[in-house]
């Protein structure tokens, strides 16, 4: 099966030709909200990632930034754009931007960010609980922040997709504020971040994904399973499958391998696979899982433009 990657990471750390300077992946051994990322503290480059999959051919991929505390975001995507080429990996990305900045200091990163013919959007990782901060991504309530909402009609100006990371407790706050950029195309990652999978916790999530579902412009990544249960399966997410298919619809779900991070929980074809069977399980045709793996991936970022 051919495959585009929604959602995947490269990284050097350990050649950074560039002077990248990695912040998280220097830090050998300091646990993260996923775990212990002491196996992926390392250069991960295109030949490994192309070489990941044996049973399916990744055609295309989308790389989503990697650290947050990266002095200058613009240089992991320069370097992201002569790595790509000189692998020959059809690869467009995702950098980092901190909305919360000073307007004029956003303003001249997206200019350089444009230049690059293969930027498509942004992240900055709003995941954050006060009462849990072992699994929150960050310290700020960026949500809450006036220049970041400010800040944030920026994407709609320049025709930038934002993708998503959040916790469930975020979720109608963010709905309600997303409401109001209906053209910024929304890619909401790791399904969602569904945590808590008590039948307590899953509810919470069905619900507060609701919010998220009823804004056409937002799409979800099935991805980053692994961060919320080592030892997920076809059978351990049906339900979430379900339930998002239920929400978006299969136009509006994409797969995402989440690669290297999920590579500390199952190898490449076994995440592949094991959707793959929650796809079919569900009764999706073969139409239906072309759209899932390759199609609206393609379509959302935009893979045919250069």
């Amino acid at each position: 099966m051919e495959i585009i990657d929604a959602h995947h990471h490269l990284w050097c750390p350990d050649s950074d030709s560039l002077g990248i300077e990695y912040v998280w992946l220097k830090n050998i051994g300091a646990i993260k909200p996923f775990g212990d990322p002491t196996a992926i503290q390392r250069d991960y480059l295109a030949p490994e990632f192309q070489d990941e999959s044996q049973h399916h051919q990744i055609i295309g991929s989308i790389h989503v930034q990697a650290d947050g505390a990266i002095a200058d975001p613009v240089i992991e995507s320069l370097w992201l754009e002569e790595h790509s080429l000189a692998n020959q990996l059809p690869l467009v990305h995702i950098g980092f931007l901190d909305l919360s900045a000073n307007t004029t200091i956003v303003e001249k990163t997206l200019h350089r960010y444009l230049a690059l013919p293969n930027f498509r959007g942004v992240r900055q990782i709003l995941s954050k609980l006060s009462d849990n901060p072992s699994i929150s991504f960050t310290k700020e309530k960026y949500l809450e922040n006036p220049q970041w909402r400010e800040n944030f009609t920026l994407l709609a100006k320049h025709r930038l997709s934002f993708d998503l990371q959040l916790y469930p407790e975020q979720m109608q706050s963010a709905a309600n504020f997303l409401a109001q950029y209906p053209t910024v195309p929304i890619a909401i990652d790791h399904a969602g971040s569904p945590y808590d999978q008590t039948e307590q916790g899953l509810q919470g999530w069905t619900t507060a994904m609701q919010h998220l579902a009823a804004l056409p412009n937002c799409h979800v990544k099935l991805s980053g399973f692994g961060m919320f249960d080592t030892n997920w399966s076809a059978n351990s997410i049906q339900t979430l499958f379900d339930t998002l298919l239920a929400q978006f619809g299969v136009e509006r779900m994409m797969f995402g391998s989440n690669y290297p991070v999920d590579k500390l929980m199952k190898s490449y074809d076994e995440v592949v696979d094991e959707l793959l069977q929650c796809a079919k399980t569900s009764g999706l045709n073969d139409d239906q899982i072309t759209l899932l793996f390759a199609e609206n991936a393609k379509r959302f970022y935009h893979l045919d433009r250069h």
